[in-house]
């Protein structure tokens, strides 16, 4: 049995929709004060009252603990200013920070020989640099915590895998891992573990439009035949934030359906079944 997340101070950014919702939503459901960052107020505020009363009740399911409280904050992770405000109004809401989820990030499409110095700025400005900012504005609360938890919400795509219209997307994705494992090092002192999460296709709003023909050929490229779910990268998330996870630190988790497993299109025929 996991040891209660009940009552801890969690921040996630990006976390107005998609996976960022989704870490949002399981950690509040484990009794979790969350802060919901979004650079969107109106979406952010949304997001809040949506999980707010989703997770309503929880109290009187047995064996659950009663969801933890879920307000919003405008924020822009690029920014260090709005960056030190978020880790501001976190500690001023829930009296510390013991897990910050940064997880904030786009994916614009556009071919490598088409990109512009403002495209890649805009995207490592989020991914990377966002990543880096937010934690550095949450560390002296993470440190005050004595149980300082960074998960950070990486992606097959660069670290593991490609796909054409990515480079700049591939190269954040990467480049959070190389953040990450020097990060480990520096506040493994102050017993802060620094980890990162790397999902596979995930059904999320966007992917939704695409249409059910597309959604069908992803699932098929995946060994267990379905997208993930946002809950999906929650739940490693939260176990990445456990007291259980303390010895861990410096490593990234997949969580992706099997999905970087084949070395063909032939090996998924082979599977059968």
């Amino acid at each position: 049995m996991f040891e209660s997340l009940a009552g801890s101070s969690v921040v996630v950014t990006g976390a107005s929709k998609g996976i960022g919702r989704g870490i949002a939503s399981v950690f509040a459901g484990a009794g979790a004060h969350v802060l919901v960052v979004s650079r969107d107020a109106a979406a952010g505020q949304a997001a809040a009252a949506e999980l707010t009363e989703r997770l309503a009740g929880r109290a009187d399911a047995p064996g659950r603990p009663a969801a933890g409280q879920v307000t919003a904050f405008a924020g822009d992770v690029s920014d260090p200013t709005s960056c030190a405000e978020m880790a501001a109004a976190a500690v001023a809401r829930h009296g510390g920070i013991d897990v910050l989820c940064a997880n904030a990030g786009k994916f614009p499409e556009r071919r490598l020989a088409e990109l512009t110095a403002g495209d890649i700025d805009d995207v490592l400005g989020t991914n990377l640099k966002g990543t880096m900012l937010s934690v550095q504005a949450c560390l002296p609360a993470l440190r005050a915590s004595g149980r300082g938890r960074v998960v950070i919400t990486s992606s097959i795509t660069g670290p593991v895998t490609g796909f054409p219209g990515w480079t700049h997307y591939g190269a954040s994705k990467a480049g959070q891992l190389g953040f990450m494992r020097t990060a480990a090092l520096e506040l493994a002192p102050d017993g802060i573990t620094v980890n990162a999460v790397l999902p596979g296709n995930v059904l999320t709003e966007g992917l939704t439009d695409l249409g059910a023909d597309y959604l069908d050929q992803m699932s098929a490229a995946i060994p267990l035949k379905r997208l993930g779910s946002v809950e999906d990268i929650g739940f490693a998330a939260l176990f990445l934030a456990s007291r259980e996870a303390g010895y861990i630190t410096g490593h990234a988790l997949v969580v992706d359906g099997g999905q970087v497993l084949p070395e063909s299109l032939m090996a998924l025929d082979a599977m059968g079944g």
